[in-house]
């Protein structure tokens, strides 16, 4: 955190719980996330002081929001089998329980948050809508739907709901009218789906091959690489499910390269941000600046990714002039 909330402030919020104190482990994960994490979790101080409000009265929504990602996060990484993922370290069935907390801890941290009693309501209805969204969409990506329609269908249900919480809290503890407040959450939809398409790019090019590759998750570029329609495709159907093979996978993406498959993803990236410019602007924000920079800053790692590759970011969007 970079501001008056600090990742301490929120990792003695939420172990100020006392049922957190039966997890040792837990401390430790509100302690050593990743930057890309932490990040996530300013999100509300970000939503406070566009709408005007005082950053400190966030800290609330920083906290539930800190909660609400370590619970998710636990989930996936066993729904995912990863090998990175706390289970391995704690088992399975201690770190579910863990997941269970957190999220609990998410609805405590709310409803102890010193907000006007309707505030404090709806902030805790948009909590358990996100929460209730979200585990409706890890349970349509473990089904392993197919096709493109199915791939939007499962990021709208599994990684928006999520992010337009963050905003929503942050409009809440800043006293926004609902305008706003359903405003904020619009514009971070578009900033979920940003985020999951420079992860599907990023997963598609991991070395080992990521599981994205052996479970026919919906990974948008690897989707677009075994249905569009370009010459390779019948060869990339057919070295998609060997991607553990090193050759393989390193061909198999550089398929992905040649087919199109990250410049689409690259625009579908360009375009919500742009969405998310225009959308903001209709916004009546005492300080949009946060916000503004929050999207600028989804989009600027892709141009050195892209260039890591030899792709080129397009220098305009099609039918706009360049």
């Amino acid at each position: 955190m970079r501001e008056l909330i600090t990742e301490a402030c929120i990792r003695d919020v939420v172990c100020g719980l006392p049922e957190m104190a039966t997890w040792p482990e837990a401390a430790e994960l509100l302690a050593s996330r990743e930057d890309w994490v932490r990040y996530d979790w300013e999100l509300p101080m970000m939503a406070s002081r566009a709408a005007g409000g005082e950053e400190g009265a966030a800290l609330p929504g920083c906290a539930a929001i800190a909660c609400l990602q370590i619970s998710i996060i636990l989930a996936d990484d066993m729904l995912d089998q990863d090998p990175r993922g706390q289970h391995h370290r704690m088992g399975g069935g201690r770190a579910a329980n863990l997941a269970l907390a957190f999220q609990a801890a998410a609805f405590a941290r709310i409803g102890r948050a010193p907000f006007a009693a309707d505030r404090r309501a709806a902030a805790l209805a948009a909590l358990a809508q996100a929460a209730l969204a979200t585990a409706a969409g890890q349970e349509l990506d473990v089904r392993n739907l197919h096709g493109e329609e199915n791939y939007w269908r499962v990021v709208r249900a599994k990684s928006t709901p999520f992010y337009g919480l963050a905003l929503q809290l942050g409009a809440l503890a800043a006293g926004a009218d609902a305008a706003v407040v359903q405003g904020l959450y619009d514009l971070e939809v578009l900033f979920g789906e940003m985020i999951q398409l420079y992860d599907d790019l990023v997963d598609a090019f991991e070395t080992p091959a990521n599981p994205d590759w052996g479970e026919g998750r919906n990974n948008l570029a690897i989707l677009y690489g075994g249905t569009a329609d370009h010459p390779q495709r019948d060869r990339f159907v057919r070295l998609r499910p060997a991607a553990a093979d090193l050759q393989i996978l390193e061909e198999a993406q550089r398929i992905l390269i040649e087919c199109g498959a990250v410049s689409f993803c690259a625009y579908q990236i360009l375009q919500r941000q742009r969405a998310g410019r225009e959308r903001l602007a209709r916004l009546a924000l005492a300080n949009p600046a946060p916000l503004r920079e929050m999207l600028d800053r989804q989009a600027r790692p892709l141009a050195s990714w892209l260039a890591g590759l030899g792709v080129s970011l397009p220098s305009a969007l099609p039918g706009e002039p360049a």
